[in-house]
């Protein structure tokens, strides 16, 4: 039988086996090939330990209640897939056997669903690039969100797998100078190679002194935050010039206390605002919504634009998946964003 990678309860993936379905008419199954997991927002639900749990989010009054659930266990975990056409159902004329494809789906050997739910992965395109698609939706978003402009500084804080395609993508927009922070050297270091001017440690160094330094003393004209931390969100607020733009892209959860509004939040008249890339209408609407943003994301990748190599790390065999999955929690300094692939990749 094959198996799937799940949560049995907060923090406890196992893999488990399951029954394969039979084809309806107008499904597909697919053979896994390549799967990542989504680091941020996943992680949340795997942990069960943010107001997400203990007050759910009412989306009609927009707004947590306090009202706890029961955590959702098991609970499947994973964000994206690519593999190849095994099967077709009746009525199925967008695929034949054998065709690639890639889709939004959990971390598991085989995969049943509607033609439709799939897309054909471009020729040429890497399994690593296409399961970028994601993050590089969400971190067009944010920029969008910015209206960085030729010329203009920028800081990104935090380089996840988000992080990494938006300080490419604000480069792409026009950004003359980029300077990125976070704690892993590796992250530093592969930022640096796909662009940005300079790097710093957070724990080592004060970012926003740095940043206004290298600026002369002016700081940057937007500040991305993408990593969820409260001291990065800070140094945000630090590191942006007099009028600039914070725009965070990230769920907050936890001890607040990093994060300071006393001095430079209200001196230097900064604008704050959070992005969502699934939450609609969107401020552009109705030129954007989620759903161009995520093809546009993925033209990006798909024309190549972006870079990914070496911000797939680690990438395990799916026997190996349940325990790696553990450490991207456990252990996030070994990981940018964990690629699994299986027996058939």
């Amino acid at each position: 039988m094959p198996r799937e990678l799940v949560a049995i309860a907060p923090r406890t993936p196992v893999l488990r086996q399951y029954e394969e379905p039979q084809l309806a008419s107008g499904e597909i199954r697919v053979r896994s090939d390549f799967s990542a997991p989504k680091h941020g927002t996943e992680l949340r639900g795997y942990r069960a330990d943010s107001k997400d749990d203990s007050a759910p989010f009412d989306g009609r009054r927009r707004m947590h209640v306090d009202e706890p659930r029961e955590a959702r266990f098991p609970r499947a975990l994973g964000n994206i897939v690519v593999g190849a056409v095994s099967e077709v159902g009746r009525d199925v004329t967008r695929f034949v056997v054998g065709d690639r494809v890639f889709a939004h789906r959990p971390i598991r050997e085989t995969h049943v669903g509607p033609a439709g739910a799939f897309h054909a992965a471009p020729r040429g395109m890497s399994a690593e690039a296409l399961v970028y698609t994601d993050p590089a939706g969400v971190a067009l978003a944010a920029v969008r969100e910015s209206h960085v402009r030729v010329g203009d500084r920028v800081a990104v804080m935090g380089l996840g797998a988000i992080g990494q395609m938006a300080a490419q993508i604000a480069r792409l927009q026009g950004a003359r100078w980029i300077a990125v922070s976070d704690p892993i050297a590796r992250r530093r270091e592969l930022a640096l190679t796909h662009g940005a001017d300079i790097a710093i440690d957070p724990l080592a160094e004060d970012v926003g002194a740095v940043i206004k330094d290298a600026t002369d003393d002016t700081g940057v004209d937007v500040s991305l935050e993408t990593s969820g931390n409260y001291a990065a969100l800070n140094d945000t607020l630090r590191a942006t010039g007099y009028g600039g733009m914070v725009v965070s892209s990230a769920y907050y959860a936890g001890d607040a206390r990093a994060l300071s509004l006393e001095g430079e939040w209200h001196r230097n008249r900064l604008t704050i605002v959070s992005i969502r890339d699934q939450s609609a209408p969107m401020r552009d609407h109705p030129l954007w919504d989620p759903l161009r943003i995520a093809i546009e994301g993925h033209a990006l990748m798909a024309g190549g634009r972006l870079r990914v190599e070496g911000l797939v790390h680690p990438i395990v065999s799916f026997d190996e998946c349940a325990e790696a999955y553990r450490q991207i929690d456990e252990n996030p300094a070994e990981s940018i964003k964990l690629g699994i692939r299986h027996a058939s990749g």
